[in-house]
């Protein structure tokens, strides 16, 4: 009964190109938005800092690479190597003196670029070749990572993070931290909402959808793409820079290989390709479910009096979230979003849609 289209009427362009057109979307939107405020007063300091911040960082970052690769379709398996970029860009720049909101922006455009200039295979390959050339630029970046003691101080060294000060105050306490990573999560959704409704958005669908029939329409693919690997390398900077001074507190090579790069692709086909709170979702699965499930094991085993070997624990998270993924996506091949997206349309009709016959 929430969901009803009923007493919503459009009667210019501007109101029917609202974010949110159904008023409970618009409410369940807000509810989400005071709870994420409110969440350092009502979750232990434990949790808000082990599970939620990370929770908001990987899903800016999986944002980042839904741009590139559910928007403008352009499949991305080097992904972790440009938040290393900004990860170590930020550092350095911080190092130097440089105030770490500068220093944020460094480590964006410098991951744009590298990014960009990667993003050139795209004008000639697709698919999975176009994989295998991000997949490339993952392993140079690690071979810099763990030969140039300059940037990273070595294979098996970590950078130290300098303390994180926004707008001159120092942020030291696990609210402060969170706070940064829920203001980053939200600016990068509601870059993605508004994107998605403009000629920005529709050129990259265009270009994902057929590239050489976007260019009959006069759409430049080549600019697109291009324009679409560059932000999201900028949002993956920014966000590995903050994973590493709110999260980390030092960067390593271990933290951006290419199993991460992995992970965050995962994120982003399980949550649903182009969809934003598919992202949500996709990331809180891959992320947040293996400890849960860890936790569940331990608390369950010691019930029962049953005696579980350390080896068997580690590898029982990953063989329950990976028949979850299995599950998901033979129930939904679309995602979570869709899954959501399938409920959410359900309840428009409902229970009206047993008198349809």
């Amino acid at each position: 009964m929430f969901y009803r289209l009923s007493g919503v009427h459009h009667a210019n362009y501007l109101s029917d190109s609202r974010i949110f057109k159904v008023p409970a979307d618009r409410n369940l939107a807000a509810f989400v938005l005071l709870i994420g405020i409110a969440a350092p007063f009502i979750i232990p300091s434990l949790y808000l800092n082990s599970y939620m911040l990370p929770w908001l960082i990987w899903t800016a970052a999986a944002l980042g690479l839904n741009l590139v690769t559910g928007w403008a379709g352009q499949l991305h398996l080097g992904y972790a190597a440009v938040m290393a970029v900004g990860a170590y860009s930020s550092i350095h720049a911080a190092r130097f003196g440089v105030p770490w909101e500068f220093a944020l922006i460094i480590g964006g455009l410098t991951s744009s670029v590298i990014g960009s200039l990667f993003a050139f295979a795209a004008l000639r390959v697709k698919g999975l070749y176009l994989a295998l050339t991000t997949l490339a630029m993952q392993f140079v970046m690690d071979w810099v990572l763990t030969h140039s003691p300059a940037i990273s101080g070595g294979s098996h060294a970590s950078l130290q993070s300098p303390t994180l000060a926004l707008l001159g105050q120092e942020i030291t306490t696990d609210t402060g931290f969170y706070y940064v990573a829920f203001g980053w999560c939200v600016l990068v959704t509601i870059f993605m909402l508004n994107l998605k409704r403009t000629g920005l958005g529709r050129a990259l669908v265009a270009v994902r959808e057929k590239d050489f029939a976007a260019a009959i329409l006069g759409v430049n693919s080549f600019y697109y793409k291009i324009l679409a690997f560059a932000t999201s390398s900028f949002i993956a900077g920014v966000s590995g820079a903050l994973l590493v001074a709110t999260f980390f507190f030092l960067a390593a090579p271990e933290q951006f290989s290419v199993a991460v790069s992995i992970q965050v692709l995962a994120m982003v086909i399980v949550g649903g390709l182009g969809s934003i709170i598919g992202s949500y979702f996709g990331v809180a699965l891959i992320l947040l479910v293996p400890g849960i499930v860890n936790g569940l094991v331990v608390t369950l085993s010691d019930g029962l009096g049953m005696q579980i070997n350390v080896e068997t624990l580690a590898h029982i998270p990953n063989a329950v979230y990976g028949a979850l993924i299995v599950i998901i996506l033979l129930i939904e091949p679309l995602g979570l979003g869709k899954l959501y997206g399938n409920i959410r349309d359900y309840l428009m009709v409902w229970p009206f849609d047993q008198f349809k016959k």
